[in-house]
């Protein structure tokens, strides 16, 4: 058995489904606007002509969770104040996360550009995490894709907005990071102040960090908890692949067709507008309907294949419609996936009611691993064959994770 049996959750009303919708648009308008375009933009003015080191930050930056995600969940499920364990974690994360854009807006050099997206790592992916946790704590199983459908479409347009806003402010660096920021602080305070969390100094206390119980956060039984490592090998895959095929977007996309990094954030942002309502269709068109069906393993294939298809398209297009045609494609695929694998790993989460934050955190190395190794493996697809950077070689090795990611899942026996 993967995960032991747990109470049923009451379901959870309109309003902390749209505040909570709302708190992850926000985040993700602010954490990852940096990595659409903001970074790429600022690389180019700091150190033109490499774009490699785009990757070695967004690397760097990657390895915040695996050092800091199942030690904060742990603590996060810990904490005993009259304002509840999730809410203070998610306000502090905010905080941190608007120092770090001012130190990417402000950055003299490389270096301390790569420290601002290390503290944007710790901040708002801290704020992002205990808004996970806090899905864990509140949403029965018939909730769980519907939230995930609209919270994925949420963090997927994010980025669309945080591309066009980039369009109209890529000459003030101050401004291409402070506007994003300021709409994922609006939103975060919305959150904390209108949803209630329990008190949690009631609940039993925790035992005692030592070193040993410290060292054990950051592992798991594989074979107590097959489903979950199972999920976990998945998400794996698939997020290797998509870190493959979006760390490179604007040179990529430059590259292909033969303008400078600064001239593409027009093309990148009529890319992803038209990506709109695929990636609504396969977020939220996934999301309802494995609620309905009560099944999961399936979307979550084939959202893998379907982003692989659309990643061969754009590694074997040299135009724009060809171009345009694979990202949409890639947006059903990663809407899909974002959402039902989201709900999946919530129906096979170990210990729920008291590690809840500790094994997301776990969870959450599926894919700050991947978002740290991809970027640093790529240059040895990029450099292959010669000269020219190889973008063909490295999408369709992006293409076949995706789809490894799918075909993973289909192993989980406790849920459809």
């Amino acid at each position: 058995m993967s995960t032991p049996a747990t109470p049923t959750l009451p379901t959870v009303g309109s309003r902390y489904i749209g505040l909570m919708v709302l708190a992850q648009f926000g985040v993700f308008l602010a954490f990852i606007t940096p990595v659409g375009i903001s970074l790429s933009i600022r690389v180019g003015e700091l150190a033109p002509g490499h774009e490699e080191y785009l990757g070695y930050i967004t690397g760097v930056g990657g390895l915040v969770p695996l050092v800091a995600g199942p030690l904060l969940g742990a603590l996060s499920d810990r904490t005993r104040t009259r304002f509840g364990r999730r809410r203070p974690f998610i306000l502090g994360g905010m905080l941190l996360g608007v120092v770090s854009l001012l130190v990417m807006a402000l950055a003299p050099n490389i270096p301390v550009l790569g420290l601002g997206w290390v503290l944007a790592q710790f901040g708002w992916g801290q704020s992002f995490g205990n808004l996970l946790t806090s899905q864990a704590d509140r949403l029965p199983e018939e909730q769980r894709g519907k939230v995930a459908g609209l919270g994925g479409f949420a963090t997927l347009v994010a980025p669309v907005i945080g591309v066009v806003m980039a369009g109209g402010l890529a000459g003030d660096a101050l401004l291409l990071f402070l506007v994003p920021g300021a709409v994922g602080v609006l939103t975060i305070v919305l959150f904390v102040w209108l949803v209630d969390e329990a008190d949690s100094r009631d609940l039993p206390a925790a035992e005692p960090l030592t070193v040993r119980s410290l060292l054990a956060m950051y592992t798991w039984s594989v074979r107590k908890y097959r489903d979950f490592s199972l999920n976990w090998a998945g998400r794996f895959a698939f997020y290797f692949g998509l870190t493959l095929n979006t760390t490179f977007t604007a040179f990529f996309f430059a590259s292909r067709l033969g303008v400078k990094v600064e001239e593409v954030a027009g093309t990148l942002a009529a890319v992803a507008g038209l990506g709109v309502l695929a990636t609504a269709a396969g977020a939220m068109g996934g999301g309802f309907l494995s609620d309905r069906l009560r099944r999961r393993r399936v979307f979550v294939l084939t959202a893998g294949a379907v982003y692989a298809l659309g990643t061969v398209t754009m590694a074997l297009s040299s135009s724009v419609p060809p171009l345009f045609t694979g990202s949409i494609i890639c947006s059903v695929g990663l809407g899909m996936f974002s959402a039902v694998d989201q709900a999946l790993a919530l129906d096979v989460l170990p210990e729920r009611e008291t590690n809840a934050g500790r094994y997301l955190g776990v969870f959450g190395f599926a894919t700050s691993i991947p978002q740290s190794a991809a970027p640093f493996i790529a240059p040895l697809f990029l450099t292959a064959g010669g000269a020219e950077k190889n973008y063909t070689l490295l999408y369709l090795v992006a293409a076949a994770c995706t789809l490894m990611g799918g075909l993973v899942v289909l192993r989980i026996k406790s849920v459809r």
